[in-house]
């Protein structure tokens, strides 16, 4: 196949920089994501354990948390901070919680994570 004169294929250097600062940007963000996700992954894990155990009195269960808690050093919830109900005879904990994230300077990405016993 003949090419014409003045018909170039390839990668640009402004396209080139563009998706190298694209890809260095979005792996900042997830690095920096990824932490907070990790809490909210234990966090469900502890709140399920304790709800699964069944505990008798609501302070019992933040007891069974706090104890989880300082073993599980990625979680940062305090146990006052879980709403503990009780329905049909299965203890129900839930919670909900906001994390900041600092991307550079005045910007800062706010995640909203919320989740209950299984």
């Amino acid at each position: 196949m003949l090419r014409t004169p003045g018909t170039q294929r390839g990668v640009t250097l402004f396209g080139l920089l563009f998706w190298g600062i694209f890809l260095a940007f979005a792996g900042v963000v997830v690095a920096k994501v990824l932490p907070t996700l990790i809490e909210y992954w234990e966090t469900k894990r502890a709140v399920t354990k304790v709800a699964q155990e069944s505990p008798a009195t609501v302070a019992a269960a933040r007891v069974a948390f706090d104890r989880i808690k300082a073993v599980e050093y990625s979680i940062k919830l305090d146990p006052q901070e879980l709403v503990i109900t009780k329905e049909n005879d299965k203890v129900r904990i839930k919670f909900a919680y906001d994390r900041e994230i600092e991307l550079g300077g005045p910007v800062y990405l706010v995640i909203k994570y919320q989740g209950q016993s299984e």
